[in-house]
């Protein structure tokens, strides 16, 4: 969300260009936090730990019962009950967490999806054509990018793409495909900014122009699980579940 970037960018952008993860972590827990006190003082805890109790009690019930499948059944019926009545009273507590959380995973979507583009990495640039356009394009950069590939290329299949470099800073490229032309800025940067991936045009026979961003790895790409690099949302995930689960242990909340 960009109208958090003035709240949140000068409290984080320094220590995300140091530490991508520990930003995760922090907003995690400031996350949690949050769920976790409204929770507590918007339910009643006197009835949810009551109906926490009921739930056990059915689940051991289906259990005993899990070689009579009708009287099985039936306790599972009242257990559902209790559970939609559980669901019920934690909802309040839902709805006054939604819009912020909503909020924050917005801004950090936007700031920990794709790594920025490094002075003088190679990056590819695609620009996408109406249905039938066909022929050639041509990339023209400024003084401060260098192209890997040909300046003209060849539209395959509503698609041209370019391979280039370019020095710190912002960049305005422009794609021509006869008299039409329209222009996308790229920055290129050591910190952990991007601009938009895609641009979008009206009435133009170039329909949009994209940058291809790695994926961000915010715990580094030496780091993965069997070939699998954690993304932003996984580490949000995994440490909220396990600050929750504290916190609601040394809160005492059902």
């Amino acid at each position: 969300m960009v109208f958090l970037d003035p709240i949140l960018n000068p409290v984080f952008m320094s220590l995300m260009n140091k530490s991508p993860v520990l930003v995760i972590l922090l907003l995690s827990l400031f996350i949690s936090v949050l769920i976790t006190l409204v929770y507590k003082y918007f339910t009643n805890q006197t009835e949810m730990k009551r109906l926490k109790e009921q739930q056990k009690e059915f689940s051991a019930k289906m259990k005993a019962l899990k070689d009579r499948p009708e009287e099985m059944m039936q306790v599972q019926k009242e257990a559902m009950k209790v559970n939609m009545q559980y669901m019920k009273h934690s909802f309040k507590s839902t709805l006054i967490t939604m819009l912020p959380i909503i909020l924050i995973f917005g801004w950090m979507n936007g700031h920990f999806t794709s790594e920025p583009i490094y002075p003088l990495e190679n990056y590819e640039l695609v620009a996408n054509f109406k249905e039938g356009i066909s022929g050639t394009a041509q990339l023209v950069v400024d003084e401060k990018s260098t192209l890997l590939s040909s300046a003209e290329q060849n539209i395959s299949d509503g698609k041209a793409l370019w391979r280039l470099k370019s020095e710190e800073g912002e960049h305005f490229l422009t794609v021509k495909i006869g008299d039409d032309e329209q222009n996308k800025k790229v920055l290129i940067t050591t910190e952990l900014k991007t601009e938009e991936a895609l641009t979008a045009y009206k009435n133009s026979d170039i329909t949009s122009i994209q940058i291809n961003y790695n994926k961000l790895k915010p715990l580094g790409a030496s780091f993965s699980l069997f070939g699998w690099y954690p993304g932003w949302l996984s580490l949000y995930i995994i440490s909220s579940l396990v600050f929750s689960m504290a916190l609601r242990k040394f809160l005492n909340i059902y």
